[in-house]
C-alpha cells in the first residue's frame, strides 16, 4: 500500500525541509490541500526539496479557475517536478463556490467531466502542435498562438477526482488516471457504495481500478489503471501526545465535515443520520466548537485508523485493504522520531 503525505499543517518557509525529509522517509506522495493557501503554490516550493516523490494537489477547487488558467499552472508544475506532478481536483460545494469563490455553479457533474476533457484537449494541443479544438457544453477553447504554446516535454500530467457521488465516480473511472476518496468516508460505505460505481465504469471504458499498492485485478500498474486515493483518515504519532492531536485533529474534520448536506449518506449508512443533523443545526448557529465533542469514538473509528507508529500498518490494513491503494497520513511534526516514521512507512508499503 502507499503513502501519501499532506503538508496542511506546514507553515509556509519549512515546507521544503518538512518535504524532503518525507521523500527521505519513503512516502510516495507528497500533497497539499487548498483550505488556507494555494497548494500549486505550497507544491512549487516543496518541489527542489524532492527528488523521488510524487507531487499533488489533494485537492485543486476547479471551478474558480477556468481549465486553461489551470491547465498552465499544472504544465508549469509538471516541468518544475520532472514531471512527477499530480492534479488533484475538486468541486467543492456549492455555496463555497458560489460565496466564498465568487464563482458561478451549475450542474457540477457534467461540468466537471467538460472541465477534466478541457484540459487534455489543451495539453494535447501543446504537445502535438494540432489546433486547440474544444467546444463542450460548458468550456470553449479554441485558440492557442504559437506565442502562447510553452516549451515542455510533459505532455501527460496524472489527473485524479474527487469524487463523492456517482456522477464523479464515474468520470474519474472513466477519464482521469485515480480517484480521490473523501476523508469522511467509512470502510463500509467504500466497499458497499463507493467501489461497485468505480468498478463498474471502469470496466466499462476497459479500465481497472487499483485499490492495492502496484496490483489491479491485471496485475499490473499502467495507464488504463484508475489509482484510489484515501477513503478515510488516518491518525498516527511517534508517542500518546502525538497521537491524542492526531486523532483530536481527525475527530474535528469528522464533525466539521459531518455537518454538510452533501455528505449525510455516509451517516445514513451507518444510521446516524441524527448525529449529521444535530451537527448541522450547530454548524448553522455558529456553534462550531461544540462540534467535536458530539463525535464520539466509536463514530471516529468509522472514519480513522489511528496507531503509534509502532502499530498503526496493523489498523491500516485493517480499515483500508481492499478499498484503497494510497492511504493519507498528515506531515508529522518535526520533531518526531524520524526513524521511526520512515520504519512505519516502509511498514505500510509491505501490506
Amino acid at each position: 500500500m502507499r503513502v501519501e503525505a499532506v503538508l496542511r499543517e506546514v507553515a509556509l518557509p519549512d515546507v521544503p525541509a518538512m518535504a524532503g525529509r518525507l521523500d527521505e522517509a519513503g512516502v510516495d506522495v507528497i500533497a497539499d490541500v487548498e483550505t488556507t493557501r494555494d497548494p500549486l503554490l505550497t507544491l512549487m516550493a516543496a518541489a527542489p526539496a524532492v527528488r523521488r516523490a510524487e507531487l499533488a494537489t489533494a485537492i485543486t477547487v476547479a471551478f474558480p479557475r477556468t481549465p486553461m488558467v489551470l491547465a498552465v499552472q499544472a504544465r508549469m508544475l509538471a516541468d518544475h517536478t520532472g514531471g512527477r506532478f499530480r492534479l488533484g481536483l475538486g468541486s467543492q460545494v456549492r455555496r463555497h463556490v458560489e460565496d466564498r469563490f465568487g464563482a458561478s455553479w451549475s450542474s457540477p457533474g457534467p461540468r466537471m467531466r467538460d472541465y477534466v476533457r478541457a484540459l487534455r484537449a489543451i495539453w494535447s494541443s501543446w504537445a502535438t502542435g494540432a489546433p486547440l479544438d474544444h467546444e463542450g457544453p460548458f468550456f470553449r477553447h479554441t485558440l492557442m498562438t504559437p506565442g502562447y504554446v510553452p516549451d515542455s516535454s510533459h505532455a501527460h500530467i496524472p489527473v485524479d477526482l474527487a469524487a463523492v457521488g456517482p456522477y464523479n465516480l464515474r468520470t474519474a473511472a472513466t477519464l482521469c488516471d485515480g480517484v480521490r476518496l473523501h476523508a469522511f468516508c467509512t470502510r463500509d460505505y467504500a466497499a458497499e457504495v463507493v467501489l461497485p460505481v468505480l468498478r463498474e465504469a471502469a470496466a466499462s471504458a476497459g479500465r481497472t481500478v487499483l485499490t492495492a499498492a502496484g496490483a489491479g485485478e491485471n496485475g499490473g500498474d499502467t495507464p488504463s489503471d484508475v489509482r484510489v486515493y484515501g477513503g478515510g483518515s488516518v491518525a498516527t504519532g511517534a508517542d500518546a501526545d502525538e497521537l491524542h492531536a492526531a486523532r483530536e485533529y481527525v475527530r474535528y474534520r469528522v464533525a466539521y465535515y459531518g455537518s454538510t448536506k452533501a455528505y449525510l449518506p455516509v451517516f445514513a449508512q451507518h444510521g446516524l443520520e441524527h448525529l449529521g443533523h444535530e451537527l448541522r443545526a450547530l454548524a448553522k448557529d455558529g456553534r462550531w466548537g461544540e462540534m467535536a465533542a458530539k463525535v464520539d469514538d466509536d463514530v471516529l473509528s468509522l472514519f480513522c485508523a489511528s496507531g503509534t507508529y509502532d502499530d498503526i500498518a496493523e489498523a491500516i490494513a485493517t480499515r483500508f485493504t481492499g478499498i484503497t491503494d494510497v492511504v493519507q497520513i498528515a506531515a508529522p511534526p518535526a520533531t518526531t522520531d524520524w526513524k521511526a516514521f520512515t520504519k512505519a512507512i516502509a511498514t505500510i508499503h509491505a501490506l
